[in-house]
């Protein structure tokens, strides 16, 4: 990511966290709104920083690592932007922007970001295969957010010791809401994402190789994924079990996002 892009979204992230934290306490309006469009501001900061690596490696800004890393904290800020317009709720923003900060200060700090050379094979569905995983991962990360958030909030209320800042918490059948709709966005994006590699593959070597260890953790994980939807609707399951699984299933989601994207799987670079 180029230094003065960098330092920008950062900046932008780490000043809408602040903003976010803050209405947690004193929920005015021109802060909500304040913290969206600083959120929003990183995010297309950030967007610039994928295009300009793109520009340097002549192909997808996220041929390695770094670039990968990149490519889902934006689509996780993207995907955020859009469940907070969607379900109206800006108290989780917090929390997110947090992940964010970290996740990208992090990045900048302990990853390379050396410029390799892009794989011998490469096209638009493989673009379009990397992308959808991608933000898979970003959406199930989401959903982890807000079932650990509707996990503590469960636990303070049957402390009956809640603080001030509690009380501005999402109620949490919106924070089931938020959660479901994060792991829906994760699932399509997956199935497409998974059937276009597939295809990809089957192009390119004339075999779908079913039995890659990260084509058979992919399918675990959608598999658990589906479950939680269906068992968060049933009386036994709603509410903490559900997001408790949910919050499980995601530490499936980075043992292939990176173990077996590293060391197991025989035709992935990291995804």
């Amino acid at each position: 990511m180029p230094i003065h892009l960098g330092v920008l979204t950062i900046a932008l992230y780490a000043v809408s966290f602040l903003c976010y934290a803050r209405i947690l306490y004193a929920p005015h309006v021109w802060l909500g709104r304040l913290a969206t469009l600083l959120l929003f501001g990183g995010i297309v900061a950030q967007y610039f920083a994928l295009l300009q690596r793109s520009h340097w490696t002549h192909s997808v800004p996220y041929d390695d690592l770094y670039g990968s890393m990149s490519l889902f904290a934006w689509l996780l800020g993207l995907t955020y932007l859009g469940l907070e317009i969607l379900h109206r709720q800006r108290s989780v923003g917090a929390f997110v922007t947090l992940l964010l900060v970290a996740w990208i200060t992090a990045l900048g700090l302990l990853v390379p970001t050396v410029v390799v050379p892009a794989p011998p094979a490469r096209g638009p569905l493989f673009a379009f295969h990397v992308t959808l995983n991608t933000w898979a991962y970003a959406a199930f990360a989401l959903s982890f957010v807000f079932s650990a958030v509707y996990l503590v909030q469960d636990r303070v209320l049957r402390s009956h010791h809640p603080g001030a800042a509690f009380w501005r918490f999402p109620a949490l059948d919106v924070l089931d809401r938020m959660s479901r709709s994060s792991v829906r966005i994760g699932l399509a994006a997956m199935c497409v994402g998974v059937t276009s590699g597939l295809i990809w593959r089957h192009r390119l070597t004339g075999a779908y190789s079913w039995g890659d260890p990260k084509v058979i953790v992919t399918l675990v994980i959608l598999g658990v994924y589906v479950a939680y939807l269906r068992l968060s609707r049933t009386a036994h399951w709603r509410g903490a079990r559900a997001a408790l699984l949910c919050a499980i299933n995601f530490i499936v989601v980075l043992f292939s996002y990176t173990f077996v994207n590293v060391y197991l799987t025989r035709f992935h670079r990291f995804f």
